[in-house]
């Protein structure tokens, strides 16, 4: 069973309480604490701020230009440092291309607990965050480090995109049809690895998706048929598709058996390999979810699986469904489907 080790004997992911986007504040608390922000209107050139609970802010700069900036860090999710840091900055970037933008220039975050670790594995995760950049095609040009109790690592990131072409969440179409950029499961293959349960084979399935860049959100924006994007996280598929059909006020259809699962994620949730992170999700939006009776608890954790640098989720016209999943193959995203789609509605998520 893998389970690559740092080169010191201490497993990063038994130094945090959590790992990767099952790190994140529950949803409902989360809604709770942003509850009393100040209101974004007056601010005309905001054209994306925290009312829809999107995927990074968007600043417009002038007619050409709007500025993407997002911020993104969590605990480790493996204990490979280098796979840390590429998990990490990958996920990171992924706020932008999910605006449609294309990524400018990183800032590292960093919190390491300096006299736990060493400073080799340190470096390698800093080096493997700065990696991903350099495939982004952008620099880590500066950050902030701080001496923590946790391991924590991160990216501050700043894109750009046309003011035309930014894709909110909340603006998919009734008719749309609902595309997957990615598999779903890595909740449920974390789990397991932190049990030694995770095979060899599996272990690299999820650092290939986790470190695979969203870089078909840059093109995605540039179709008129692509109405809104998001990307899948902490949250789950079922949260996220909630924050579509809330902010679009659309009930959004899922189809449960079209779902791209990563290899046996099925087989492992069936053996319990469910995270905390997914019951809480289900406790703070589950009210706005119908469920088919013939699914199981299983599956709907599968369902709130809390994904780390998960997919694009993408909300088109029928039209384009076809170009659009075949942009996502072109790339080398091999699980892209559709598995859904939006209709008129009280605001809600179906999974049938």
């Amino acid at each position: 069973m893998s389970n690559p080790l740092s080169t010191d004997a201490v497993r990063l992911t038994s130094l945090a309480h959590g790992g990767g986007c099952g790190c994140k504040i529950a949803p409902g608390v989360l809604s709770e604490l942003l509850s009393s922000m100040p209101s974004m209107q007056g601010y005309t050139n905001l054209l994306v701020g925290t009312d829809t609970s999107d995927d990074a802010a968007v600043y417009q700069l002038n007619e050409q230009q709007a500025l993407i900036a997002t911020t993104d860090f969590f605990m480790p999710i493996v204990d490979d440092p280098y796979d840390f840091g590429r998990i990490a900055a990958t996920n990171a970037l992924s706020d932008v291309y999910a605006m449609g933008g294309t990524p400018i220039m990183a800032l590292a975050i960093v919190g390491m607990p300096i006299n736990t670790m060493s400073k080799t594995d340190i470096g390698l995760i800093l080096k493997g965050g700065a990696d991903v950049c350099q495939a982004a095609g952008i620099p880590v040009a500066g950050g902030h480090s701080i001496d923590s109790v946790e391991p924590i690592y991160g990216l501050a990131a700043m894109g750009l995109v046309h003011p035309k072409q930014v894709r909110k969440n909340a603006s998919a179409q009734a008719g749309d049809v609902l595309i997957l950029g990615k598999g779903l499961g890595v909740g449920v293959m974390s789990a397991a690895f932190k049990k030694n349960q995770l095979s060899d084979a599996d272990y690299a399935v999820m650092i290939q998706s986790t470190t695979q860049l969203n870089k078909p959100g840059i093109a995605l924006a540039s179709l008129d048929g692509v109405h809104a994007l998001t990307d899948v996280t902490g949250f789950g598929l079922l949260g996220h598709a909630w924050e579509i059909a809330r902010g679009s006020e659309l009930q959004l259809m899922i189809d449960f058996a079209q779902l791209p699962w990563l290899p046996n994620v099925p087989e492992l949730a069936a053996q319990g390999f469910i995270t905390g992170a997914s019951g809480r999700n289900w406790q703070a939006y589950g009210e706005h979810i119908d469920l088919c009776a013939s699914l199981t608890e299983t599956q709907r954790g599968m369902l709130t699986d809390p994904q780390t640098s998960g997919g694009l989720l993408v909300s088109c016209r029928p039209d384009v469904a076809d170009q659009v999943v075949a942009l996502f193959h072109d790339q080398g995203f091999e699980y892209a489907c559709v598995i859904g789609e939006a209709q008129r509605g009280a605001p809600g998520v179906h999974v049938r």
